[in-house]
């Protein structure tokens, strides 16, 4: 079920596995397991159901059976946006452990399903085709490559390898619930699609990353601290496709109004958190800090460079990137 090129490469790097101890990430567990590739998992507890409990103790059990070590978090009450809220605890506590531990891939068990159910969506709210190719089997993150090995198989395929292995897994209630979008996505489309088309579904999304292949033009980031530049490609389309692949990098997804702003200004805040402007023939991205106080040496230098005012605020307070960007200028 994992291509061989998947296999040879997560048993020469040491991995993470993202656990939850539902089918995806049990079935992803065991297939790890079978082909001798060494990991760790973690799993965050977010104490909503009752069921959650066993899941922390299932893992710690799977742990101590096969010998690697299960990280738990336990999650404060979340209190609204609960999804996006969710993710962000949970990539937090996935990336503090990289970083801890020099992990080199997270591995998580997005399957076929996952990433067409993905693709609707994004197709139901306005997007181009690089969006629509979705989610990608390998992305560069900051510092590590996030690895969804099971993007090729559905859903099905994975609970029948459960079933004739008699393998035990927990089925999240929360997958039933239609006050989230993306489950009537999926029981209302995505999986009957599925079931009634699954060669050509699968066929279509190898035709689209070998197009988006071609479509899209990668820049090398260039990266001093907290402020990363890249050369402006041909397209903006283009541009702003690299520029949300880098913000997903620092977990933030960008919503479609922020991509309609980048397409319409040089200069935008995405989040109340980042500045991403031109400056020359450079697309730069950093921290959003509001100016004040700046010295007339640094104002002029910000002049002379054609630096946008909104960058500023983050550069009165680094030197080196100062001292960076005007070299990259040059």
């Amino acid at each position: 079920m994992l291509k061989n090129k998947t296999k040879e490469e997560l048993q020469t790097t040491k991995n993470l596995l993202a656990f939850s101890a539902g089918g995806d990430s049990t079935a992803l567990l065991f297939l790890l397991l079978e082909n001798n590739i060494v990991f760790d998992i973690a799993i965050v507890d977010y104490g909503l159901r009752a069921q959650s409990k066993e899941e922390v103790s299932y893992a710690k059990a799977l742990a101590k059976q096969y010998g690697f070590t299960c990280n738990v978090y336990q999650a404060k009450e979340i209190e609204t946006n609960f999804e996006a809220n969710a993710r962000k605890i949970r990539y937090d506590f996935f990336e503090t452990l990289i970083q801890e531990h020099s992990y080199d891939t997270l591995l998580t068990a997005h399957h076929l399903g996952d990433r067409f159910e993905w693709m609707l969506m994004q197709f139901c709210k306005g997007a181009g085709c690089a969006e629509l190719a979705g989610m990608k089997e390998k992305t560069q993150r900051n510092g590590y490559i996030l690895y969804r090995p099971l993007l090729h198989v559905d859903k099905q395929e994975l609970l029948e390898y459960l079933h004739v292995k008699e393998i035990k897994y927990f089925e999240d209630e929360s997958n039933l619930d239609e006050k989230y979008r993306r489950n009537t996505f999926r029981h209302t489309y995505t999986k009957p699609l599925l079931q009634e088309y699954l060669q050509g579904i699968k066929k279509s999304f190898e035709y689209i990353d070998a197009d988006v292949q071609d479509l899209i033009q990668e820049s090398p980031l260039k990266k001093i601290n907290e402020l990363i530049c890249f050369k402006k490609t041909p397209t903006p389309r283009n541009d702003i496709y690299l520029i949300d692949k880098y913000l997903k990098s620092r977990n933030h997804l960008m919503s479609g109004d922020e991509k309609k702003l980048l397409q319409e200004k040089q200069t935008a805040v995405i989040g109340r958190k980042y500045i991403v402007t031109t400056v020359s023939d450079y697309v730069c991205i950093a921290p959003y800090v509001k100016a004040k106080n700046m010295p007339k040496n640094f104002k002029e230098k910000m002049r002379l460079l054609h630096v946008e005012p909104r960058l500023r605020g983050y550069l009165a307070t680094d030197p080196e990137a100062v001292e960076f960007l005007s070299l990259l200028l040059v």
